[in-house]
């Protein structure tokens, strides 16, 4: 089979297309022919960082495709059935092994590339929002967002799951583009202070609940906290260290409460949200904003684009069927 894969951490042009041997279906999993692969932070800041644990190593969190294979041990997935999936590697090839307890059937009438990015941005964000974070009617939420090039858009999953107070957004276009999907007020961190602004908007009292994705802003997320407010920190797209001082956090009697999705997807709780937000998808009460497609043998230029752009919907790479239809 085709893959994109690299041997050693770094830019994108580490990335190769090549070919590589197809994968064996697991006696507990599902072969899947890849359809499309949502381009996730994680894969960004892993073929960036993270020494590969095989040569030709395949990347890539999320793919949605065709099942051709069934393993022996599983009874609840058929040959021919459409399902969007989640592993910590292999999305970026046009074929996939993977557990058949870490995929979802695909509603009729779901677009690929919409399942495809679904689980783990949509969960993600009701995860930290809602089962991590407790968000409550009339509360008032602020989600950091990551800097430009770390691979993590602003999250309209976040927007349409609750009405925010703020988001901070690098760039007057995209923050105007946020408002419009129902956002309150979108700040833009290189020409405002973000902790000032929060306490602006909300009377100096801090928000009730923040979700920080960047890692190297929690410093600057606990101020933005009300006293008894939460922290949810998720991921770290920042790259640095997670080390801040937690003194004032103690007393104002926050709470820090961290997530790694890789860990939760699975969990009956989370795998029943994902399985209706992929039903509100397919019924368009639930919209998953693209931005752009790029074939498999562009993986390359698809990765630059997610790293380079102040992109706001995702980022997918499609077959070559799908591309050239």
């Amino acid at each position: 089979m085709k893959a994109a894969i690299y041997d050693r951490p770094g830019p994108p042009d580490v990335l190769r297309y090549a070919d590589v041997p197809d994968p064996a279906c697991p006696s507990c999993g599902v072969l899947i022919r890849v359809e499309a692969a949502a381009i996730e932070g994680g894969d960004l800041i892993n073929r960036a960082s993270s020494p590969p644990p095989l040569p030709a190593f395949v990347v890539g969190y999320a793919a949605a495709g065709e099942i051709i294979a069934v393993g022996e041990n599983v009874s609840d997935r058929h040959v021919g059935q459409k399902v969007t999936s989640f592993d910590l590697a292999g999305s970026h090839a046009e074929l996939r092994a993977v557990a058949a307890s870490r995929t979802w059937p695909v509603p009729e009438g779901l677009d690929m590339a919409a399942a495809a990015a679904l689980p783990i941005a949509f969960g993600t964000a009701h995860h930290c929002l809602f089962a991590r974070g407790g968000l409550k009617r009339g509360e008032l939420s602020s989600s950091r967002q990551a800097p430009a090039g770390s691979g993590s858009p602003p999250s309209s999953s976040r927007i349409r799951q609750a009405r925010l107070c703020l988001q901070r957004s690098p760039g007057v276009e995209r923050a105007e583009r946020l408002v419009g999907l129902g956002l309150d007020h979108a700040i833009d961190h290189r020409s405002a202070d973000v902790v000032d602004m929060v306490m602006r908007l909300t009377e100096g009292r801090g928000a009730d609940l923040v979700v920080d994705p960047v890692g190297a802003t929690l410093q600057g997320s606990l101020a933005a906290l009300r006293a008894e407010g939460r922290l949810i920190f998720v991921g770290n797209a920042g790259g640095s260290q997670l080390s801040i001082d937690l003194w004032s956090a103690l007393q104002a009697n926050q709470s820090l409460f961290g997530v790694f999705m890789g860990t939760q997807l699975e969990k009956p709780d989370v795998y029943l949200t994902v399985s209706r937000m992929l039903d509100l998808a397919a019924k368009e009460d639930l919209k998953v904003i693209m931005d752009r497609a790029f074939p498999l043998a562009a993986a390359t230029e698809a990765h630059a684009y997610a790293e380079g752009n102040s992109i706001l919907g995702r980022v997918v790479i499609v077959s070559t069927k799908q591309w050239a239809s």
